[in-house]
């Protein structure tokens, strides 16, 4: 059975200032979900499930429907406010999404095979979907979900700190927990993230989530309690969200589950700040010209 893939494109870039979900990067106006599509493809992936919004999910479906017909099954899925939310549990205020694992569950009914969740706004690069692919297709299963570990020094922007999990792994290989560290930078070829009001390096080759998880579908039944119990215990707090290392955590240490760590050397890349752009661009200019991806994808 080939796997799914799960592309997360519901949120809004505040930062960015714009839907750069949606934004042409490559020479014939392709996206960076475009890329990430091409390479699920080349990597044995058999379907794609957006998760978005309804309020632009007309031209988005267009866009994707015209360009994907015959190479790959899609599908879509809204993630709205009220999914898997009882009436009697919704905090008096809340506007804002859920958070990225309520955006996994939302797609609950779309996936019924073992499947990888990215962002919509990341390049990954083809090494990344063939270790995913594999690993979905051969490891797989209840007890066994993966994450595919980025090189910190390979996740960077040279425009500003960013924000990242950070890995700790086991000798085994399998991810004991992440560490989100704020404020990341590169100085003098080392890297450093800022902790209150000092500087504390960290290894330039530590492995970091990107937001790339290999998950069976057994998790949607794990995710909706863990997410009934989340909204229980933040009725008076509107702004909470339900992100997916929530679920990771808990299915490593409550329902002793392994998630495996898989490196990749690939380079990451993504619109943090609107400054990346030009170097995404220029990242991509560099595939094209190397024999990585061809100039048009979907010709």
């Amino acid at each position: 059975m080939k796997p799914t893939l799960v592309i997360l494109a519901a949120g809004m870039a505040s930062r960015y200032g714009s839907m750069k979900q949606t934004e042409g990067f490559g020479p014939g106006g392709e996206t960076i979900m475009d890329y990430s599509i091409y390479d699920a493809i080349r990597a044995g992936f058999g379907k794609i499930v957006f998760i978005i919004r309804k309020d632009f999910a007309e031209p988005f479906k267009e866009n994707f429907n015209n360009k994907l017909k015959g190479k790959i099954a899609v599908e879509y899925v809204y993630q709205e406010l009220n999914s898997f939310v009882e009436e009697a549990l919704f905090p008096e205020g809340r506007t804002k999404p859920w958070g990225t694992a309520h955006a996994v569950l939302c797609a609950r009914n779309a996936v019924k095979e073992p499947f990888a969740v990215i962002n919509a706004d990341d390049f990954y690069g083809a090494d990344a979907f063939v270790k995913a692919a594999t690993f979905l297709q051969l490891e797989c299963n209840e007890t066994t979900a993966a994450i595919i570990g980025y090189r910190l020094i390979n996740t960077l922007s040279p425009f500003g700190t960013v924000s990242r999990g950070v890995c700790e792994v086991n000798t085994s290989g399998n991810l004991v927990s992440i560490a989100e560290r704020t404020k990341i930078y590169p100085k003098e070829g080392k890297v450093f993230y800022e902790e209150g009001d000092e500087p504390v390096e960290v290894a330039a080759t530590s492995p970091v989530s990107m937001n790339f998880w290999c998950f069976h579908p057994s998790v949607f039944a794990l995710s909706e309690m863990l997410f009934k119990a989340f909204l229980h215990n933040n009725l008076k707090n509107p702004k909470s969200e339900f992100f997916i290392p929530i679920v990771a955590d808990h299915f490593i240490h409550q329902s002793k589950g392994v998630i495996k760590v898989i490196p990749t050397s690939a380079q990451w890349f993504g619109v943090t700040y609107k400054e990346d752009a030009p170097s995404v661009k220029s990242s991509l200019e560099k595939l094209i010209s190397a024999g990585e991806y061809p100039s048009h994808l979907w010709d």
